[in-house]
């Protein structure tokens, strides 16, 4: 040791030989997972490669609890190192397909095989990806805003020498990392060869010789409900190859499984600097693509056998409609018309495809106009709480491009992509529009087509296609003044289009009247919750718990799809007629158009209506009392506005009382007062106007506060401006 000379040392090649013994036994292992794991005596692994071989699809899917109970250590290198387990694993996979489907076969040719993982373990928010987890296995939840068009990717390249044609392979790893071409030629010399050396950067590709596999590029957002409030939703990149290409679709909800990964990104044309070496840009290189995340995925949500039966249960309870429309935004007072419609909006109907191939939407819209304190956002915000899939938005900050979808233009390919809006975002769930009034009107006509056809389509940019919508809309309004006038008509009241309006299948008029005993009631509900949580009537925690209901939202929706019974659908239309009838008689004797139309989308609405009150009780067929309560439903939401301008008379009617308003004023100084009499003698037979005039003009003075109706209706007092 004086000398300081080195007397032992490790020498490289062992080591080198350690490494490739323990990865032949991790494939050792792996090969015995595949090939010995079973469930139940059944071989699960072995099977699924028999099949998936046999149907020429060569992959597997493996669940990462399986290796974990078999080799609780392999499981952990696996998500510790995937880059090293995963080739590995399917060079497992290839030895295993060949003992199993071709074992007498020596030297079979065997396409490289693909591993799929998928597990059960907990996600990980993309905006928790940060430098720990690089080069890790991760589980992400998200929704898809962006595929971009399959693409081959080489995974060897085969290039020649352009001097002395000597070729060369050269492997290309996954994902998204390139590979450059080496810029020497060091192809051994010919002895007694006197010819130059190979000049620099003499390769080239042979692309007929390469080899490629399919790839897709996939954009993954944070689900709108996962982001904090007043941040940007977060996106992160998603390189998918082989058997994960084209599996999933813009606005589809999905969990990846992938190697969180990095990559250097190239720089944008216009910046002179060079990009910064040590920076990198993350990706995920997926491994597995499961679109039945969420327990609220659309139609593959996973319930349980005790939750199956305690549903089941809660279906066969008599007052389970009651309950359920009182659990509906339980700390605001009253509403419960509005709140059983809500109930109807959140189940939805049934969608029916008829044989000629025509779609007749199975959802329900909803408007509430009315005054400004009535509770309509809070019960907007509730739905969006309570529905599997929901997106709130406010009218005023929401663009036609923003509901339905924006044409984006890629930064690397510099092509032109689709971004699905909240009408995409939000297929097979409800999307609440609050303020929507206040939208510009081209904006509200990009939402007539997702209304009723459900789909939306496009043709801009160069892209033409149609997206899918299957959205109900929940929609609160104010009227055009603020609030709800009673002396106008609705169609004053009401700033919309009938072709708009004409697409909701219920219409609440909500108004705040005065009322001493109910104020009371309100006054005492609204202290009870501000002190302790609970209202005077009725609490706050109600007996259906939000996720509860939610649950029990999405199990109706996906394991029911109720049918009108015969006798249900003759009282149904003879109904309908007798609608139609009141409507045109009102419209006669008005003389003038109702500004809410009753046309045969209603009839639809109160089929949807019908089949939503079924589905709540889980029973197949709609019957004669679910029509019963759909027709009330609709009598005191869309029939109550229709009436509600029957008696306000004609337009002729109002700008009489106009005139005759002008004339009180300028017949009865402030102060002075006259009997009834003599003012109707002046001014029906003296000046031509008609008696019914002269009342509402009385009418709507004495509201104002202008004139005084005094002694048991004899006597006009003016008692102000």
């Amino acid at each position: 040791m004086d000398k300081r000379s080195v007397y032992s040392m490790p020498v490289l090649p062992p080591a080198y030989g350690d490494n490739e013994d323990t990865r032949q036994q991790v494939q050792t292992q792996l090969e015995s997972f595949i090939l010995q794991f079973r469930l139940d005596n059944a071989f699960i692994y072995r099977d699924q490669l028999r099949e998936n071989v046999l149907m020429k699809q060569y992959y597997c899917d493996v669940d990462v609890g399986h290796l974990i109970s078999f080799n609780e250590e392999l499981a952990h290198r696996l998500v510790t190192e995937p880059a090293e387990i995963i080739p590995l694993f399917e060079a497992a996979l290839r030895k295993c397909t060949h003992r199993i489907v071709y074992p007498s076969v020596k030297d079979a040719k065997i396409e490289p095989h693909q591993l799929l993982l998928h597990s059960s373990a907990g996600d990980i928010s993309i905006r928790s990806l940060d430098a720990l987890t690089i080069s890790r296995l991760v589980r992400v939840p998200g929704i898809v805003i962006g595929a971009s068009v399959t693409s081959s990717k080489a995974t060897e390249l085969h290039i020649q020498c352009r001097n002395c044609h000597s070729t060369k392979l050269l492997p290309v790893a996954g994902g998204f990392s390139g590979v450059s071409l080496p810029r020497i030629c060091d192809a051994p010399r010919v002895p007694g060869d006197t010819a130059d050396r190979c000049p620099m950067d003499p390769f080239f590709v042979v692309h007929e010789d390469c080899k490629f596999v399919d790839q897709q590029i996939i954009k993954l957002q944070e689900a709108p409900d996962q982001v904090p409030v007043g941040e940007l939703p977060r996106h992160v990149l998603i390189a998918t190859d082989r058997y994960l290409t084209n599996r999933v679709v813009p606005g589809s909800r999905c969990m990846i499984t992938g190697i969180f990964s990095i990559y250097q990104n190239k720089q944008s044309k216009g910046s002179s600097t060079t990009s910064a070496v040590a920076i990198r840009t993350p990706y995920l290189r997926a491994v597995g693509i499961h679109s039945d995340v969420d327990h609220t995925a659309k139609g593959n949500a996973v319930f349980s056998e005790e939750e199956e039966q305690e549903f089941l249960e809660m279906s066969r309870r008599p007052d389970l409609y009651k309950v359920f429309a009182d659990c509906i935004a339980p700390s605001i007072y009253g509403n419960n018309d509005i709140k059983k419609a809500i109930a109807c909006l959140l189940l939805g109907g049934s969608k029916k495809i008829l044989p000629d191939g025509m779609k007749l939407r199975g959802d329900i819209n909803v408007l509430l106009l009315g005054d400004p304190g009535t509770a309509k956002s809070q019960l907007l915000k509730f739905v969006e709480k309570v529905a599997p899939i929901a997106i709130y938005t406010s009218g005023k900050g929401s663009s036609a491009a923003g509901l339905t979808a924006s044409v984006q233009r890629d930064h690397t390919t510099r092509e032109f992509y689709l971004e699905g809006g909240a009408m995409v975002l939000a297929d097979g769930g409800v999307v609440c529009i609050d303020e929507f009034d206040k939208m510009r009107d081209e904006d509200r006509v990009a939402i007539h087509e997702a209304m009723e056809q459900q789909t939306i389509s496009i043709a801009k940019a160069g892209i033409t296609t149609i997206l899918n919508a299957r959205t109900s809309v929940l929609a609160a309004a104010n009227p055009i003044f603020g609030r709800y006038d009673d002396l106008k008509t609705p169609g004053e009241n009401i700033d919309f289009q009938t072709t708009i309006l004409s697409r909701f299948d219920m219409i609440f008029i909500v108004k705040d009247d005065h009322e001493r005993g109910r104020d009371e009631r309100i006054a005492k509900h609204v202290m009870g919750i501000h002190r302790g949580g609970r209202g005077a009537e009725e609490q706050v925690e109600s007996e259906i718990p939000v996720d509860k209901m939610k649950r029990y939202i999405s199990y109706c929706r996906t394991r029911c799809a109720p049918r009108l019974s015969p006798e249900a659908a003759e009282k149904l239309s003879s109904h309908f007629v007798s609608i139609r009838k009141q409507v045109h008689a009102s419209e006669m004797e008005a003389n003038v158009r109702s500004s809410i139309p009753i046309t045969v989308r209603q009839l639809e609405a109160i089929i949807r209506i019908t089949e939503s009150l079924a589905k709540l009780s889980l029973s197949p067929i709609a019957n004669e009392s679910h029509v019963d309560e759909a027709i009330r439903l609709f009598l005191a939401s869309t029939m109550d506005a229709v009436k509600m301008g029957s008696q306000q008379g004609s337009k002729e009617l109002n700008e009489e009382v106009a005139k005759l308003e002008e004339e009180l004023k300028k017949r009865l100084p402030i102060g002075w007062s006259t009997s009834l009499a003599t003012l109707k003698r002046e001014i029906v037979e003296g000046k031509g106007y008609s008696e019914t005039a002269l009342n509402r003009a009385l009418v709507v003075l004495q509201r104002r506060d202008t004139v005084q109706i005094r002694g048991q209706g004899s006597q006009v007092y003016r008692s102000g401006a």
